[in-house]
């Protein structure tokens, strides 16, 4: 096994992976439902850093997502509201998730600054304000890649 993750190059410490992390991270949220306030932000930074997750139209909706939330100060229930018919899945003809013959990768690497890795290794008590500042280092590698 590798000691870096091939989607976003975070180093494996003691044998995590990535998807170890995301499910530390839902386990903090789970203890604490006042560190909910960041779950969309920390599920769009572990999707958005592992793109093959998603099919194209689904990453694409989800920058877009990261946008609103971090540029246009959209809420969640906002971003519900907005999108609800848009997103049914009664309506929606595109799916969100990848499919086997959809996998989908960055045109442009990206260097990104921040992991799921470095939110857990700063611990829970930092984890709003580290899933914040990781969903802008989020944004912006992706923006600095001309991904955007």
């Amino acid at each position: 096994m590798s000691d870096k993750c091939p989607e976003c190059s975070a180093t494996r410490s003691s044998g995590d992976t990535c998807q170890d992390n995301f499910h530390k991270m839902l386990e903090w949220e789970a203890e604490d439902p006042g560190r909910l306030v960041v779950h969309h932000l920390m599920v769009l930074g572990y999707h958005l850093q592992h793109p093959s997750l998603y099919s194209l139209q689904g990453l694409a909706s989800a920058r877009q997502l990261l946008i609103d939330f971090l540029e246009r100060g959209k809420s969640p229930q906002q971003v519900r509201k907005e999108n609800k018919s848009k997103v049914s899945s009664t309506n929606r003809t595109w799916k969100i998730t990848a499919r086997p013959d959809s996998h989908v990768a960055y045109v442009h690497p990206i260097a990104w600054t921040m992991t799921a890795a470095d939110v857990v290794a700063d611990g829970a008590d930092h984890y709003c304000e580290n899933v914040r500042l990781w969903a802008k280092s989020v944004r912006d590698a992706i923006r600095l890649s001309e991904n955007l």
